[in-house]
Protein backbone atom coordinates (compact mmCIF):
# COMPACT_ATOMS: atom_id res chain seq x y z
CA UNK A 1 0.00 0.00 0.00
CA UNK A 2 1.28 2.98 -1.06
CA UNK A 3 -1.17 6.18 0.09
CA UNK A 4 -3.30 6.28 3.12
CA UNK A 5 -6.46 8.04 1.11
CA UNK A 6 -9.48 7.81 2.80
CA UNK A 7 -7.62 5.51 5.72
CA UNK A 8 -9.16 6.21 9.18
CA UNK A 9 -6.85 6.85 11.92
CA UNK A 10 -7.74 7.43 15.29
CA UNK A 11 -5.11 8.59 17.44
CA UNK A 12 -4.46 9.49 20.85
CA UNK A 13 -2.85 12.81 22.26
CA UNK A 14 -3.34 14.10 18.71
CA UNK A 15 -3.21 17.37 19.62
CA UNK A 16 0.15 18.49 19.54
CA UNK A 17 3.20 17.42 19.22
CA UNK A 18 3.77 13.93 17.83
CA UNK A 19 0.54 12.92 17.61
CA UNK A 20 -0.54 15.67 15.90
CA UNK A 21 2.57 15.58 13.40
CA UNK A 22 1.53 11.62 12.24
CA UNK A 23 -1.96 12.98 11.31
CA UNK A 24 -0.46 15.72 9.51
CA UNK A 25 1.44 12.91 7.70
CA UNK A 26 -1.40 11.14 6.77
CA UNK A 27 -3.80 13.89 6.14
CA UNK A 28 -1.44 14.90 3.05
CA UNK A 29 -2.67 11.66 1.72
CA UNK A 30 -6.00 11.81 2.53
CA UNK A 31 -6.63 10.21 5.46
CA UNK A 32 -9.74 10.60 7.79
CA UNK A 33 -8.28 11.26 11.11
CA UNK A 34 -9.92 11.63 14.99
CA UNK A 35 -8.24 13.52 17.20
CA UNK A 36 -8.93 12.35 20.70
CA UNK A 37 -7.53 14.28 23.74
CA UNK A 38 -8.24 16.07 26.41
CA UNK A 39 -7.25 19.37 25.65
CA UNK A 40 -10.67 21.52 24.52
CA UNK A 41 -9.73 24.45 25.81
CA UNK A 42 -6.15 26.54 25.23
CA UNK A 43 -3.58 25.46 27.40
CA UNK A 44 -1.09 28.53 29.31
CA UNK A 45 2.34 26.74 28.48
CA UNK A 46 0.54 24.09 26.06
CA UNK A 47 0.04 25.09 22.31
CA UNK A 48 -2.71 23.53 20.52
CA UNK A 49 -6.63 22.00 21.49
CA UNK A 50 -8.24 19.16 19.71
CA UNK A 51 -10.03 22.36 17.01
CA UNK A 52 -7.14 23.77 16.37
CA UNK A 53 -5.29 20.41 15.43
CA UNK A 54 -8.47 19.89 13.47
CA UNK A 55 -8.22 22.80 11.98
CA UNK A 56 -4.51 22.04 10.60
CA UNK A 57 -5.14 18.24 9.51
CA UNK A 58 -8.11 19.73 7.23
CA UNK A 59 -5.60 22.21 6.04
CA UNK A 60 -3.16 19.63 5.53
CA UNK A 61 -6.15 17.70 3.25
CA UNK A 62 -7.38 15.38 5.62
CA UNK A 63 -10.46 15.24 7.06
CA UNK A 64 -10.47 15.60 10.86
CA UNK A 65 -12.55 15.20 13.98
CA UNK A 66 -12.25 16.39 17.39
CA UNK A 67 -13.49 14.22 19.98
CA UNK A 68 -12.37 15.01 23.70
CA UNK A 69 -11.24 11.88 25.41
CA UNK A 70 -9.89 11.02 28.76
CA UNK A 71 -8.15 7.26 27.62
CA UNK A 72 -8.39 6.56 31.52
CA UNK A 73 -11.92 6.85 30.96
CA UNK A 74 -13.60 3.54 28.92
CA UNK A 75 -16.93 5.54 28.90
CA UNK A 76 -15.11 8.20 27.26
CA UNK A 77 -13.05 5.56 24.85
CA UNK A 78 -16.08 3.81 23.91
CA UNK A 79 -17.82 6.90 22.90
CA UNK A 80 -15.03 7.95 21.02
CA UNK A 81 -14.53 5.15 18.81
CA UNK A 82 -17.92 5.03 18.15
CA UNK A 83 -18.04 8.40 16.95
CA UNK A 84 -14.78 7.92 14.50
CA UNK A 85 -16.98 4.44 13.30
CA UNK A 86 -20.04 6.60 13.08
CA UNK A 87 -18.34 9.17 11.33
CA UNK A 88 -16.00 7.36 8.67
CA UNK A 89 -17.49 4.24 8.68
CA UNK A 90 -14.68 1.93 10.55
CA UNK A 91 -11.01 2.41 11.80
CA UNK A 92 -8.10 1.47 10.23
CA UNK A 93 -4.81 2.52 12.46
CA UNK A 94 -5.02 2.81 15.69
CA UNK A 95 -2.19 5.10 17.26
CA UNK A 96 -1.53 4.99 20.82
CA UNK A 97 0.53 8.50 21.54
CA UNK A 98 -1.18 9.88 24.70
CA UNK A 99 1.18 9.85 27.59
CA UNK A 100 2.22 11.15 30.54
CA UNK A 101 5.89 11.97 31.67
CA UNK A 102 7.44 12.60 35.36
CA UNK A 103 10.97 12.16 35.71
CA UNK A 104 11.09 11.68 39.71
CA UNK A 105 12.53 9.16 41.69
CA UNK A 106 10.29 6.73 44.18
CA UNK A 107 10.25 9.59 47.23
CA UNK A 108 9.14 12.11 44.54
CA UNK A 109 6.71 10.30 42.72
CA UNK A 110 3.37 10.99 44.39
CA UNK A 111 0.78 8.26 44.20
CA UNK A 112 -1.13 10.81 41.99
CA UNK A 113 1.17 10.96 39.06
CA UNK A 114 2.03 7.48 39.42
CA UNK A 115 -1.72 6.36 38.79
CA UNK A 116 -1.49 9.21 36.25
CA UNK A 117 0.91 7.36 34.27
CA UNK A 118 0.02 4.16 34.64
CA UNK A 119 -3.96 4.94 33.98
CA UNK A 120 -2.50 6.84 30.71
CA UNK A 121 0.47 5.19 29.71
CA UNK A 122 -0.67 1.68 30.37
CA UNK A 123 -3.73 1.23 30.72
CA UNK A 124 -5.23 3.60 27.94
CA UNK A 125 -2.87 2.61 25.52
CA UNK A 126 -4.60 -1.38 26.40
CA UNK A 127 -8.12 -0.06 26.92
CA UNK A 128 -7.65 2.24 23.29
CA UNK A 129 -6.01 -0.62 21.55
CA UNK A 130 -8.86 -3.41 22.76
CA UNK A 131 -11.67 -1.67 21.62
CA UNK A 132 -10.01 -0.65 18.41
CA UNK A 133 -9.43 -3.90 17.90
CA UNK A 134 -12.91 -5.47 16.33
CA UNK A 135 -13.00 -2.68 14.03
CA UNK A 136 -9.69 -3.28 12.82
CA UNK A 137 -10.18 -6.84 11.98
CA UNK A 138 -12.23 -5.71 9.52
CA UNK A 139 -9.90 -3.35 8.07
CA UNK A 140 -7.91 -3.45 4.87
CA UNK A 141 -4.22 -3.06 6.16
CA UNK A 142 -5.18 -2.52 9.96
CA UNK A 143 -1.94 -1.61 12.31
CA UNK A 144 -1.78 -0.42 16.18
CA UNK A 145 1.25 1.63 17.14
CA UNK A 146 2.55 2.52 20.29
CA UNK A 147 5.10 5.49 20.60
CA UNK A 148 6.90 3.46 23.25
CA UNK A 149 10.66 2.58 23.69
CA UNK A 150 12.08 -1.16 23.20
CA UNK A 151 12.40 -3.29 26.34
CA UNK A 152 15.71 -2.53 27.59
CA UNK A 153 15.78 -4.22 30.85
CA UNK A 154 18.34 -2.16 32.26
CA UNK A 155 19.09 -0.52 36.06
CA UNK A 156 20.14 3.01 34.45
CA UNK A 157 16.24 3.77 32.79
CA UNK A 158 14.35 2.60 36.11
CA UNK A 159 16.82 3.64 38.71
CA UNK A 160 15.69 7.98 38.33
CA UNK A 161 12.26 7.24 37.09
CA UNK A 162 11.28 4.15 38.29
CA UNK A 163 6.81 4.88 37.96
CA UNK A 164 7.63 6.59 34.31
CA UNK A 165 9.87 3.64 33.06
CA UNK A 166 7.11 1.24 34.37
CA UNK A 167 4.64 3.01 32.83
CA UNK A 168 6.29 3.47 29.35
CA UNK A 169 7.07 -0.01 29.25
CA UNK A 170 4.13 -0.83 30.13
CA UNK A 171 2.90 0.16 26.60
CA UNK A 172 6.11 -1.84 24.69
CA UNK A 173 4.57 -5.01 26.56
CA UNK A 174 1.37 -4.15 25.02
CA UNK A 175 3.11 -4.32 22.02
CA UNK A 176 4.90 -7.71 22.59
CA UNK A 177 1.76 -9.38 23.65
CA UNK A 178 -1.19 -7.82 21.30
CA UNK A 179 1.69 -8.43 18.25
CA UNK A 180 0.97 -12.18 19.21
CA UNK A 181 -2.47 -12.28 20.05
CA UNK A 182 -3.47 -10.71 16.69
CA UNK A 183 -0.74 -12.18 14.33
CA UNK A 184 -3.38 -14.61 13.11
CA UNK A 185 -5.97 -11.91 12.07
CA UNK A 186 -3.66 -9.50 10.47
CA UNK A 187 -3.12 -7.01 12.47
CA UNK A 188 0.55 -5.43 12.81
CA UNK A 189 1.19 -4.21 16.46
CA UNK A 190 4.70 -2.26 16.37
CA UNK A 191 6.42 0.40 19.03
CA UNK A 192 8.39 3.87 17.41
CA UNK A 193 10.65 5.76 19.35
CA UNK A 194 13.00 8.48 18.63
CA UNK A 195 16.95 7.77 18.71
CA UNK A 196 17.30 12.09 19.56
CA UNK A 197 14.84 14.47 21.75
CA UNK A 198 11.61 15.68 19.88
CA UNK A 199 11.15 19.50 19.90
CA UNK A 200 8.01 19.18 21.77
CA UNK A 201 6.35 21.19 24.47
CA UNK A 202 6.95 18.40 26.83
CA UNK A 203 10.82 18.01 25.88
CA UNK A 204 11.19 21.83 26.56
CA UNK A 205 9.11 21.55 29.82
CA UNK A 206 10.69 18.73 31.48
CA UNK A 207 14.33 18.78 30.14
CA UNK A 208 15.82 22.22 30.11
CA UNK A 209 13.97 24.33 27.62
CA UNK A 210 16.13 26.11 24.79
CA UNK A 211 19.05 23.99 25.06
CA UNK A 212 17.44 20.32 25.21
CA UNK A 213 15.14 21.96 21.89
CA UNK A 214 18.08 22.94 20.08
CA UNK A 215 19.86 19.54 19.90
CA UNK A 216 16.30 18.02 18.80
CA UNK A 217 14.79 17.04 16.03
CA UNK A 218 11.97 18.66 14.85
CA UNK A 219 8.15 16.54 15.29
CA UNK A 220 8.35 15.80 11.80
CA UNK A 221 10.67 12.92 11.63
CA UNK A 222 8.02 10.67 13.68
CA UNK A 223 5.15 11.41 11.02
CA UNK A 224 7.43 10.32 8.26
CA UNK A 225 8.66 6.68 10.50
CA UNK A 226 4.78 6.39 11.21
CA UNK A 227 3.76 6.81 7.59
CA UNK A 228 6.30 4.29 6.25
CA UNK A 229 4.84 2.00 9.41
CA UNK A 230 1.49 2.35 7.90
CA UNK A 231 1.94 1.71 4.70
CA UNK A 232 3.85 -1.64 4.97
CA UNK A 233 1.82 -5.00 4.70
CA UNK A 234 0.26 -5.11 8.46
CA UNK A 235 1.13 -9.22 7.72
CA UNK A 236 4.65 -8.70 6.74
CA UNK A 237 5.51 -6.50 9.80
CA UNK A 238 4.54 -6.54 13.01
CA UNK A 239 6.03 -7.03 16.72
CA UNK A 240 8.98 -4.55 15.53
CA UNK A 241 10.60 -2.41 17.99
CA UNK A 242 11.44 0.60 15.75
CA UNK A 243 13.70 3.66 16.18
CA UNK A 244 12.97 6.51 13.67
CA UNK A 245 15.85 7.17 11.64
CA UNK A 246 16.91 3.30 11.13
CA UNK A 247 13.52 2.90 9.71
CA UNK A 248 13.74 5.91 7.56
CA UNK A 249 17.23 4.73 6.27
CA UNK A 250 15.85 1.17 5.44
CA UNK A 251 13.27 2.68 3.61
CA UNK A 252 16.11 4.75 0.99
CA UNK A 253 16.94 7.78 2.64
CA UNK A 254 20.30 8.75 3.49
CA UNK A 255 19.84 12.27 4.74
CA UNK A 256 18.33 12.94 7.85
CA UNK A 257 19.67 17.14 8.75
CA UNK A 258 16.13 18.87 7.81
CA UNK A 259 14.99 17.12 10.67
CA UNK A 260 16.90 18.55 13.29
CA UNK A 261 16.61 22.07 14.99
CA UNK A 262 20.02 23.73 14.89
CA UNK A 263 21.90 21.71 12.81
CA UNK A 264 24.60 23.69 14.83
CA UNK A 265 24.06 21.99 18.10
CA UNK A 266 24.88 18.09 17.99
CA UNK A 267 21.53 15.70 18.64
CA UNK A 268 20.81 14.69 21.78
CA UNK A 269 19.89 10.70 22.62
CA UNK A 270 16.52 10.08 24.09
CA UNK A 271 15.92 7.95 26.93
CA UNK A 272 15.43 4.22 26.27
CA UNK A 273 17.85 3.67 22.88
CA UNK A 274 19.95 0.71 23.80
CA UNK A 275 23.42 1.22 24.14
CA UNK A 276 24.06 -1.78 21.34
CA UNK A 277 21.16 0.29 18.73
CA UNK A 278 23.96 1.84 16.05
CA UNK A 279 22.79 4.67 14.51
CA UNK A 280 22.86 5.34 10.71
CA UNK A 281 25.89 6.31 8.67
CA UNK A 282 26.74 9.81 9.51
CA UNK A 283 24.30 10.54 12.34
CA UNK A 284 26.18 11.11 15.82
CA UNK A 285 23.98 11.96 19.25
CA UNK A 286 25.66 12.80 22.80
CA UNK A 287 23.92 11.07 25.64
CA UNK A 288 20.99 12.73 27.41
CA UNK A 289 22.14 14.62 30.95
CA UNK A 290 21.28 12.00 33.77
CA UNK A 291 18.33 13.05 35.22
Amino acid sequence: MTSLKGKTLFISGASRGIGLAIALRAARDGANVAIAAKTAEPHPKLKGTIYTAADEVRAAGGKALPVICDIRDETQVVAAIEKTVAEFGGIDICVNNASAISLTTSQATDMKRYDLMMGINTRGTFMVSKYCIPHLKKAENPHILMLSPPLDMKTKWFEHSTAYTMAKFGMSMCVLGLAGELKAAGIAVNALWPRTTIATAAVGNLLGGDTVMRASRTPEIMGDVAYAIFTRPAREFTGQFCIDDKVLYANGMRDFEHYRVDPSVPLMADFFVPDDDVPPPGVTVQALPSH
